[in-house]
């Protein structure tokens, strides 16, 4: 795709600005050479979704926003902090706001539509699973003690490399373009979790393991995850792992003229 590139010379907040995407995202948008403002609680000024006060500051001055709710778009309450964000940044003179959203989520959708009616000029990048939540997130103690349990069947995903979304969601924000559109994005073939743990960790056996909910979310406790937080990350895990979401897209191609990156590609990659 033809980039018509923005002018704007203002900043570009990326909340979630050090995790798996936001950091990836800040690292295109300053090789573009255009100016970051990382939203994190350690920035400057710091940002903090729990914590409005920060909101303004953070927002002042900025021609962009990147929106990235953390733990995830679809947990309770997730959707009102980022439409209210929203509308806030709208205020503030942020008019370009790329929202990072998820596959299959009721609360992600209901994220989407606040920021739609935010008065922004939005663009919406509604991603698969990671395939970085086996080497750098969610699922990486468990790898490294050779079993990987989860609450559901050992279904098929099309697990998308975060490199992929963060050349849309930076196209997004640098491109007019995108502007009001929808890119669903996902990896170029289903895998199951199996599969994928071949690929993706292929030095060592990890075993898949199917488990109750409850067994799943006490171990995450007992991991130090908070109780609310594990049992709201086991609750999407079920529901975004029931079979809605065992499908392909062509998001990433829509969005920046190539086809998405496979697993054994981003193995080769690292």
């Amino acid at each position: 795709m033809n980039q018509t590139t923005s002018t704007d010379p203002r900043p570009v907040l990326v909340t979630g600005g050090t995790g798996k995407t936001g950091r990836r995202v800040a690292a295109r948008l300053r090789a573009a050479g255009r100016p970051v403002r990382i939203g994190s609680r350690n920035g400057q000024p710091p940002f903090d979704w729990h914590d409005r006060t920060t909101w303004g500051p953070a927002l002042d001055g900025a021609g962009a926003a990147y929106l990235a709710y953390s733990p995830d778009l679809g947990f309770t309450g997730a959707a009102d902090i980022v439409g209210d964000l929203a509308r806030t940044a709208v205020a503030a003179g942020v008019r370009r706001l790329v929202l990072l959203s998820g596959r299959g989520e009721a609360g992600a959708a209901r994220g989407e539509q606040l920021v739609r009616d935010s008065g922004a000029d939005w663009t919406i990048v509604r991603a698969a699973v990671f395939a970085q939540n086996f080497t750098e997130g969610a699922f990486v103690e468990s790898i490294a003690d050779g079993v990987l349990p989860m609450p559901v069947t050992d279904i098929a995903e099309p697990f998308i490399d975060v490199d992929d979304i963060a050349d849309v969601a930076t196209a997004a924000l640098l491109d007019d373009r995108h502007v009001g559109r929808l890119y669903e994005v996902t990896g170029p073939r289903l895998l199951t979790f199996t599969e994928a743990l071949a690929i993706l960790v292929p030095d060592r056996p990890v075993a898949y393991v199917h488990v109750a909910p409850a067994e799943m979310t006490a171990g995450l406790i007992a991991a130090g995850l908070p109780a609310d937080e594990a049992a709201e990350l086991v609750t999407l895990f079920t529901t975004i792992l029931d079979g809605r979401n065992c499908s392909v897209t062509d998001g990433v191609q829509r969005a920046i003229g190539r086809a998405p990156r496979d697993l054994t590609a981003m193995v080769e990659a690292a």
